[in-house]
């Protein structure tokens, strides 16, 4: 694919923001800016006012393409009010994706003096002449050879018909017994019916009372008077 001929083209780049950076502050927050070096063209952000390590900035520049120079650089620095700023980190921007793609959108490593990360700074890039993709002039794949059409296989149901003159249930299980399988009592005939007894029982006679004694009856009692009886005569008794 080629990317000759870019002289005198455009190139835009929005310049997102910058994440992890290197923090140069001991006690508040620092103030990041970005600067943007192609050739003798430079172009800087605002300030982004305690942005800390992860300032935003959403600007975009516009930089005229020169012919043999595909890479641009961007330096981040620390904004001061009474020194001087202090530098955070620096990186270099590669071209060749946006000039044969036309776009690019991504996030590039930063480093120190020391060449220590640093953090990173996300561009958007657009380049409006990037070249099309070649169309592909390949042969064009040869015709697949029709399906074998031979005779079908015959279908077999999902669920087999019974065999003929089958019965259900199933005729293979013995025929049950004409008779219980238990042995009969051993003593059948039965015993004949005993009657229980008559309700309410019979109990003995009992004897008379007061019940004869053997023995001698008492001595007759002196103060013993037989019974007068009843109703008892008038008295006195009439004269006769």
């Amino acid at each position: 694919m080629s990317i000759s001929g870019i002289q005198g083209q455009l190139l835009e780049v929005t310049v997102v923001g910058c994440s992890k950076l290197k923090d140069t502050e001991w006690i508040s927050r620092q103030d990041p800016y970005v600067c943007l070096e192609y050739a003798s063209n430079k172009f800087r952000t605002r300030t982004c006012t305690d942005g800390g390590k992860n300032p935003t900035f959403q600007e975009k520049f516009v930089f005229t393409l020169i012919e043999g120079l595909r890479e641009f650089s961007v330096v981040v620095w620390n904004s001061n009010t009474l020194t001087f700023d202090d530098f955070i980190g620096t990186g270099k921007i590669q071209l060749q994706k946006v000039l044969s793609q036309g776009y690019d959108d991504s996030a590039w490593p930063l480093q120190d003096k020391r060449g220590r990360h640093a953090g990173e700074v996300r561009l958007i890039m657009h380049y409006a002449n990037a070249s099309k993709p070649a169309t592909s002039h390949a042969p064009s794949a040869a015709p697949s050879a029709p399906p074998y059409a031979g005779t079908p296989a015959p279908q077999v149901p999902l669920y087999s018909a019974p065999p003929p003159g089958g019965s259900y249930p199933p005729t293979s299980y013995p025929p049950p017994p004409l008779y219980p399988s238990y042995a009969p009592n051993a003593g059948y005939p039965p015993s004949p019916y005993h009657q229980p007894p008559a309700y309410p029982p019979t109990y003995p006679p009992t004897s008379s009372y007061p019940p004869h004694s053997a023995y001698p009856p008492p001595p007759h009692d002196p103060y013993y008077y037989p019974p007068s009886p009843y109703p008892p005569p008038p008295y006195p008794p009439p004269p006769f």
